[in-house]
């Protein structure tokens, strides 16, 4: 009877998951080879192609012109985001009220700049003056309080700043509306409940939980403002972008002076991309793990 049971025992017991050994994959080995060999050749022609002018890069990679560029490039993607973020959680909310006018002007607001190619709204804004060459500052039908010549005020810059800010904003707006309405209709009841005026709940309650849903797509809009602010060397603007036109423009070099831009934008990129990662484990926490 026992060397029955042991025998059944021996039959039923489950294998030993340490002693198991990882199934042979060929597909996955062949996928690995198949890599190493396009890696091995984008290598080859990296190196081997002396048309890249690897020196030529070298030599301007911390160009004074250059990184002043890229200082422009920074200002203006953070100036896009903080006034496009201001504006967007403005519309946000205007289309989250109850009141259908504000929903009305908020849709049509997103519809309009969201619509828009950028490149195209960016001309638009530095040709302001043949539209308006006044700018005034007063009451509509009524006493005007300043006047000043829309030449001087609508710079490449300034042109550059009101086009990636609108677009922005339009962008920000969809993304706060989408992140505010994930959270849980329950939680605001509950904040109600405990006494919680509507201010108090918000910030409390309702953005801690909807930055979850935010900070991923709001990440991505910036790395994508950053790229985006190349558009505004059309318009004359010193970014990154213009700055090494201008050389290679000297110099005949295009493709090493266009590799020391690519450099300049994946090193910033990155940069972004690694603070995105932090934000979204941090406000992630208690919900899932952020790999």
């Amino acid at each position: 009877m026992t060397a029955m049971s042991t025998v059944e025992e021996s039959t039923t017991a489950p294998d030993d998951v340490a002693a198991s050994r990882t199934r042979f994959r060929p597909l996955r080995w062949l996928f690995v080879l198949a890599l190493a060999l396009l890696g091995a050749q984008l290598v080859v022609f990296l190196v081997g192609n002396s048309r890249f002018q690897w020196d030529v890069v070298a030599k301007y990679l911390f160009e004074k012109s250059v990184m002043a560029g890229l200082g422009t490039t920074v200002l203006l993607a953070v100036a896009a985001m903080v006034l496009g973020s201001l504006a967007g959680g403005v519309v946000a909310a205007m289309q989250l009220s109850g009141f259908g006018p504000a929903r009305w002007v908020a849709t049509l607001w997103v519809g309009l700049f969201r619509g828009i190619p950028p490149l195209v709204q960016l001309i638009f804004w530095f040709n302001l003056a043949y539209l308006l060459p006044k700018l005034s500052l007063g009451i509509p039908f009524g006493p005007v309080f300043g006047t000043w010549d829309a030449n001087s005020v609508i710079t490449p810059l300034t042109a550059a700043v009101i086009g990636l800010s609108l677009v922005e904003s339009a962008y920000l707006a969809e993304i706060f509306r989408a992140g505010v309405s994930s959270v849980d209709p329950g939680q605001r009841d509950a904040a109600r409940a405990m006494g919680y005026p509507p201010g108090q709940t918000l910030v409390r309650i309702v953005l801690p939980q909807a930055m979850r849903v935010i900070i991923p797509p709001a990440g991505s809009q910036f790395i994508n403002v950053l790229k985006g602010t190349a558009l505004v060397s059309v318009i004359a603007m010193a970014d990154l972008l213009h700055s090494v036109q201008v050389i290679y423009n000297r110099t005949y070099e295009i493709v090493p002076m266009l590799l020391v831009a690519c450099f300049w934008y994946l090193v910033v990129v990155t940069l972004l991309t690694a603070g995105q990662r932090r934000l979204e484990r941090r406000f992630s926490r208690g919900h899932r793990s952020v790999r």
